[in-house]
């Protein structure tokens, strides 16, 4: 990312404060005991001087007080599969229609019921990019998800579209970038890991590290692997469209 200019900032809570922008020793402190930190849970983790690690909805509440254009991640947050049994809507979707940045992704975690997230999202009023893509990205897989109604096939296209929506009031934009490497026979272990953290009885902001873990262990490592790769191409593609909007 620095090699094309830009400046990476991972955010994150640390010794009473909001950090914008870690050092790998600071980075290092965040380990298995640091908190999930959501919206809600800012002040809260400021004030108990926590160790807490954003979630893109954290991240994207930072990005919006300190005025950040751009943020990559893995992937979005939003509804939970068997949300009319019992609804569990992730904050990263209201915050993206709020905050005026644009998000890269490997589009909606693929744990997620992600047709009902896209209709929310358009429901919010946030346009979903496809990165040289007519499909939204399953994370892990690159084939298989809802149409989008927007492709674009440049950095330079998609910082156009965010400079247009922002210049019309707009919020947030999501751009979906398919993963280099797609795994396309994940959805049979997302299955499994799910009705798992079910028996086991795990809920709420638990489900996703487990799920992952799971995912790892049960796929040899092809998951973590695509993960790593993907956050890495996401936010060199993050780095690009910043560069274009700074122009």
């Amino acid at each position: 990312m620095r090699t094309t200019g830009a400046t990476p900032a991972t955010v994150g809570v640390l010794d009473g404060k909001i950090r914008v922008g870690l050092t790998e020793a600071e980075l290092a402190r965040f380990d298995a005991s640091a908190r999930k930190i959501g919206p809600r849970d800012l002040a809260a983790a400021v004030v108990q001087r926590a160790v807490g690690a954003t979630t893109v909805g954290g991240t994207l509440a930072v990005c919006r007080a300190v005025g950040i254009a751009v943020m990559a991640t893995g992937g979005l947050g939003g509804v939970h599969r068997g949300w009319t049994r019992q609804p569990d809507v992730s904050s990263d979707l209201g915050e993206l229609a709020r905050t005026r940045t644009l998000v890269v992704s490997a589009g909606i975690k693929s744990l997620l019921d992600v047709p009902a997230t896209l209709e929310v999202l358009e429901t919010l009023a946030v346009p979903v990019l496809g990165f040289r893509t007519n499909e939204l990205p399953l994370f892990y897989s690159a084939q298989g998800g809802p149409t989008l109604s927007t492709r674009v096939e440049s950095a330079d296209e998609a910082a156009a579209i965010a400079g247009a929506h922002w210049e019309l009031g707009g919020g947030g934009l999501l751009l979906a970038r398919p993963p280099d490497e797609s795994v396309d026979d994940v959805e049979p272990l997302i299955q499994e890991a799910l009705r798992e953290a079910r028996d086991q009885g795990i809920t709420g902001q638990r489900v996703t590290p487990f799920v992952l873990a799971f995912l790892h262990e049960r796929s040899g490592g092809r998951t973590l692997a695509a993960n790593r790769a993907l956050v890495v191409a996401n936010a060199q593609l993050a780095a690009e469209v910043a560069l274009a909007l700074a122009r």
